[in-house]
């Protein structure tokens, strides 16, 4: 039997949290400027080589480019005579209808969006704090020593760069649990749409919003929809503890070479 799924994803993920960077304080300002008041003279970077000029035309080249973009397909060996495939017996299926419906989905969308309403928490606090230190530091009663609040301004920045970093990191690890629970149902779910069309001596499986027209027999949602909350009343989604390795730079890899979950 043949199933085919258009690529797209199986549940929204929401969006990683925005991050708060604050402005230069009032105090490097200030400092900046008073160093140009001064006269101290400004570094100007070094620009470093000139950008490469195109390369010189190369005839032979362009030539060889040409006859490539010219070039005739290749002669076609002969095949054997196969046999044709069976007569399909299609069924119909609504994917999200199916994912909508399951308890076991369910439990996880709610699960991940309890992890990510937590995030976003920490999120907020931390950066109360960025503006709280800010806020001190721009101040006119800091009474900081230039040397003083370059240093207090710099070990902000590095706390803004840290928190950041361990914010995508918790946002990675929450949707690598994410995958691994809605992988396990994808898992299950092929194996029980296998199973109902098996059962109604269907070969081929079409997704519902592929088929312009369709009459209720061809349709195996609900069935499928069914039988899956029984086999699959729910799944665990793993602990934070259980993806401490995962960082937002490998779970970007990680998805770029992975397969597309089932589609709509």
């Amino acid at each position: 039997m043949a199933l085919i799924f258009a690529p797209g994803a199986v549940l929204a993920q929401s969006s990683q949290p925005g991050w708060f960077v604050p402005g230069q304080a009032k105090g490097s300002a200030h400092a900046a400027s008073k160093a140009h008041a001064s006269g101290a003279p400004a570094k100007i970077p070094d620009l470093g080589p000139p950008i490469p000029a195109a390369p010189k035309p190369d005839p032979a080249a362009e030539k060889a480019a040409e006859a490539q973009a010219n070039a005739p397909i290749p002669k076609l060996p002969d095949l054997m005579k196969e046999s044709p495939p069976p007569t399909p017996v299609i069924g119909v299926i609504g994917v999200p209808d199916v994912l909508q419906a399951s308890t076991a989905a369910q439990g996880v969308q709610k699960e991940i969006e309890k992890r990510r309403s937590e995030l976003t928490d920490e999120v907020k606090k931390e950066q109360d704090l960025w503006r709280r230190v800010q806020a001190a530091l721009a101040s006119p009663n800091a009474h900081l020593s230039q040397d003083e609040l370059r240093k207090r301004e710099l070990a902000l920045q590095q706390r803004i760069a840290t928190s950041q970093l361990a914010f995508r990191n918790h946002e990675a690890r929450i949707q690598a649990a994410a995958q691994v629970s809605l992988g396990q149902i994808e898992r299950t779910l092929i194996a029980v749409i296998r199973q109902v069309a098996n059962s109604r001596g269907m070969n081929l499986v079409l997704h519902r919003a592929q088929v312009a027209l369709n009459q209720n027999g061809f349709d195996i949602t609900d069935e499928v929809t069914k039988q899956l909350n029984q086999v699959m009343p729910s799944v665990q989604v793993p602990p934070d503890a259980a993806f401490a390795k995962v960082t937002a730079a490998s779970l970007q890899d990680q998805q770029q070479g992975s397969q597309p979950p089932l589609g709509q």
